[in-house]
Formats: structure tokens, C-alpha cells, sequence
């Protein structure tokens, strides 16, 4: 396995790292809900599964 030759400073190794920093996620508003969700991704409201302002999924309910 390959050893470093000198130590890398601190200043050197945080420069290398400056790209990774954390993000927010983009977030969308359903037209028909208006609940926030990420974007391309369903969301449940209510007992049903919206995808693109549409009902997808219908949560049934099982009475016994």
C-alpha cells in the first residue's frame, strides 16, 4: 500500500475538499394538494399516493 512521502497540511487538505458541502433539496408544491414533496418523487396525503397532481394509489381500508 502507498505511504505519503510528507505530511499534507491542513490548509492543502481543506482545499481539496471545498466542493463538499451539503445541499438543500429542491422542493416542488403539488398542484392539487398543495403539499411540498421532492421533485419526481410521490407523496401520500390523506390516505392516497399522488404522483404529478394525480391520485395513483388509493389506500384501502379493511374493515373486519
Amino acid at each position: 500500500m502507498a505511504h505519503p512521502k510528507r505530511k499534507i497540511s491542513k490548509t492543502r487538505r481543506d482545499k481539496r475538499r471545498t466542493h463538499i458541502n451539503a445541499v438543500a433539496h429542491n422542493v416542488a408544491t403539488c398542484p392539487t394538494t398543495g403539499q411540498p414533496h421532492l421533485f419526481h418523487h410521490a407523496h401520500w396525503h390523506e390516505g392516497k399516493l399522488y404522483y404529478k397532481g394525480r391520485v395513483v394509489v388509493e389506500k384501502a381500508v379493511v374493515v373486519e
